[in-house]
């Protein structure tokens, strides 16, 4: 049986950061108190050659369930932000382990950041689902992917 965990900032600690006005860094007003700003929700990282962020939008689509493999990024986080209120699912794993999976249910407010070198899944949502994603490009080859003779499913 799958145990599904709700994302906190401190569950999810080893893996990166819940993306949430929660764990801002500060909230102030700005543009003559027309605006709130919440400040400073994450540090993307960037590591290797000739790097800069990308700012990309992903759209996801569902899928079954299932996790069979994970993938990583060695040399930059990978932050995912959803654009609408829906709920999502977070796999990740501290090693590249069936046994170590984990999984967390994200509410549709909370994004996540992955460190460098965090091995997750791909997008899992339960319907299209619109993400503004923060990655790295750069000179070195940014994905590894293990794959599990065991597939871990839920519903």
């Amino acid at each position: 049986m799958v145990k599904i965990e709700t994302l906190t900032a401190e569950a999810f600690a080893p893996f990166g950061d819940v993306i949430e006005s929660a764990n801002a860094a500060s909230v102030f007003e700005i543009n003559n108190g027309y605006t709130t700003r919440v400040h400073d929700l994450f540090q993307p990282e960037l590591l290797g050659t000739n790097t800069r962020i990308l700012v990309n939008y992903f759209l996801g689509r569902p899928r079954p369930l299932e996790v069979s493999m994970v993938e990583c990024h060695p040399y930059g986080s990978q932050a995912f932000i959803p654009m609408q209120s829906f709920d999502w699912w977070v796999v990740v794993a501290e090693e590249p382990k069936f046994e170590n999976l984990r999984v967390f249910r994200a509410r549709g407010d909370q994004g996540v950041n992955y460190r460098p070198g965090v091995w997750h899944h791909p997008l899992l949502v339960d319907r299209d689902q619109q993400f503004l994603v923060i990655d790295r490009k750069g000179d070195e080859n940014n994905l590894a992917e293990v794959f599990f003779e065991q597939t871990l499913r839920w519903e």
